[in-house]
């Protein structure tokens, strides 16, 4: 039998050795380990997550009790010390002598005999004192209490009051702890979001439509999407609401020639050829055969055939091209503060300096991409981040570099929103305030 505590052990290690992000490394790691039972692969899911998004809070608490600083341990008792913590505080299902026991064993099996009885002695002070912990006071000193309740570093967190105030700033702290649902989009020119509810739902799904576009749900219910028929048929893709209303509110009409720039994976991609019903064309492109196969197996499964996926590199000129599209995507390469509950690691890797790169870049792709756009076209930018000096000010900033003006975003479902941007030609989706991860959008057409 496979031992699932020391899965995790080595996923953490391996997280914190690369240091570029834990996703796709988890991912991995349960696609590999996919034959064991749901509730072990369960268990294996939610521990290395949550030890990555409540990192800073687990190191304060050990803090608490070891004489040895966290930072100062070896890194594989340091890791043995957070997936404990964490089960201890976060998993009433697991006894606390079961979790104790379990570390005590994971570090005499790592080479760690002579510190079995320390692993084992914090463990149990903490087991007898964890509902004690005083963290530091929230009217006092805000940002600190932040930063240990919800394991985000100090310079994400000042950007986030100094944008949008102290009690959204908590709010979409907050939403970016714990699993976010599941959201998919129907490909409704297969099927309608009705009958795809039901195959779902007979398949032992639970199903939500939502109100407002039915043709996005939310699904619950499942082991390894993979074995879904309706899945696998196509009938369906795996995609946020917000990356989903970034397509709809392009205004794509059959025929239109569309071009999706930094596509990958291809849910916007496919989204738009499902609009098309098999006419006009989308052209797919992403800057590596890496990024372009996860668009082609999307596109083979779902079985469209009016998109072209290539390799192409959005800050390159394409002269064939220009002038010559009815609607560019464009899902700018971003900070990601807005997907924070799916990429828990952004909270800890803000770099200011960083940011004033990364909005030259998106302003050079921008420029590029843009003239492909012809006379009457429309560019629509978007990000998965709340930076105001990635959105708001790229948008400003198309408005008065570029041949182009704002378009109006006018859609009913948006009303509950409550967004008073919209007559302006764009909108900020918040996580924590809207049922979305964190999107902005912006439209314009070519003058």
């Amino acid at each position: 039998m496979e031992d699932v505590r020391a899965i995790i052990l080595e996923t953490l290690l391996t997280a914190e050795k690369q240091k570029s992000g834990y996703e796709g490394l988890l991912k991995d790691i349960l696609f590999k380990y996919s034959y064991l039972e749901k509730s072990r692969r369960s268990f294996i899911n939610r521990t290395v997550r949550g030890c990555v998004e409540r990192q800073i809070e687990l190191d304060y608490i050990i803090d608490r009790f070891s004489k040895t600083p966290c930072r100062k341990l070896r890194p594989q008792i340091r890791a043995i010390f957070r997936m404990s913590v964490y089960q201890l505080k976060y998993m009433d299902n697991v006894p606390d002598s079961a979790v104790c026991n379990e570390a005590v064993r994971l570090a005499g099996a790592k080479g760690f005999k002579n510190l079995k009885g320390y692993v084992n002695a914090v463990l149990r002070n903490i087991a007898g004192h964890i509902n004690e912990i005083i963290y530091p006071d929230k009217e006092k000193d805000p940002i600190n209490y932040m930063r240990i309740r919800y394991s985000c570093d100090e310079t994400l967190i000042r950007l986030l009051i100094k944008q949008y105030g102290e009690e959204t700033a908590e709010a979409v702290l907050r939403e970016s702890l714990g699993a976010r649902p599941i959201f998919i989009r129907c490909n409704t020119s297969r099927i309608s979001p009705d009958e795809l509810a039901e195959r779902l739902k007979k398949e032992g799904m639970e199903v939500c439509q939502d109100g407002s576009f039915p043709e996005i749900m939310t699904i619950d219910g499942f082991d390894l999407l993979d074995k879904s028929e309706a899945f696998s048929e196509g009938l369906f893709n795996v995609q946020d609401k917000g990356s989903f209303l970034v397509t709809l509110l392009a205004g794509i009409k059959k025929g239109d020639r569309v071009l999706d720039v930094c596509a990958a994976p291809g849910g916007k991609t496919c989204h738009a050829a499902d609009i098309l019903n098999g006419t006009g064309i989308v052209i797919s492109r992403d800057v590596s055969e890496q990024k372009v196969s996860l668009i082609r197996d999307n596109v083979k499964r779902c079985g469209f055939t009016n998109i072209r996926a290539e390799v192409f590199d959005a800050l390159k000129e394409d002269r064939e091209i220009r002038e010559d599209m009815d609607v560019v995507i464009c899902d700018l390469p971003c900070s990601g503060s807005g997907v924070l509950s799916r990429k828990p690691d952004i909270k800890f890797r803000t770099d200011e300096r960083a940011l004033d790169e990364l909005k030259e870049l998106q302003r050079n792709i921008l420029k590029t991409v843009s003239s492909y756009v012809k006379r009457g076209g429309i560019l629509i930018f978007s990000t998965c981040t709340l930076n105001k000096e990635e959105n708001e000010e790229n948008a400003s900033w198309i408005r008065d570099n570029l041949p182009f003006e704002p378009v109006p975003i006018e859609n009913e479902g948006l009303r509950k929103y409550g967004i008073k941007t919209l007559e302006r030609g764009y909108m900020q989706l918040i996580p924590g305030i809207h049922d979305t991860d964190g999107f902005f959008i912006s439209k314009f057409k070519r003058i």
